[in-house]
């Protein structure tokens, strides 16, 4: 092997050891705790109804950006046949992750919506 390949390789191993020791000695000290961030989560319900919350607040910010960027991809390509189609097939797979997400949601709904009239 090379001396640079032997190097980035004990440089590498030598940050990704103080990478995992960091956790290591900073919880081994008395003192501060770690909090639930999210204290108001009494029951799986709630859990699931939180976390997709969360992912459709990140989720629909990123469709968006996605379209955008898709229309972009039309107007660059200038009338190029293979660059139309790459437009055409961001466009049609970030429709399909945008009908998954939202689509996610709705059966989330329906679940917990169920689950809650039963008791």
């Amino acid at each position: 092997m090379n001396k640079n390949k032997i190097l980035a390789l004990v440089l590498s191993f030598a940050v990704f050891a103080f990478v995992l020791a960091i956790p290591v000695t900073s919880f081994a000290v008395e003192g501060p705790t770690i909090d639930n961030p999210i204290p108001n989560i009494t029951s799986v319900n709630e859990f699931v109804k939180t976390l997709l919350e969360g992912i459709i607040k990140i989720g629909i910010p990123v469709v968006a950006i996605a379209i955008m960027y898709s229309g972009f991809l039309f107007v660059s390509a200038q009338g190029k046949p293979e660059d139309i189609k790459k437009a055409k097939d961001a466009l049609m797979y970030t429709l399909i992750g945008a009908a998954i997400l939202l689509g996610a949601w709705a059966l989330a709904q329906l679940i917990s919506n169920t689950v809650l009239l039963l008791g």
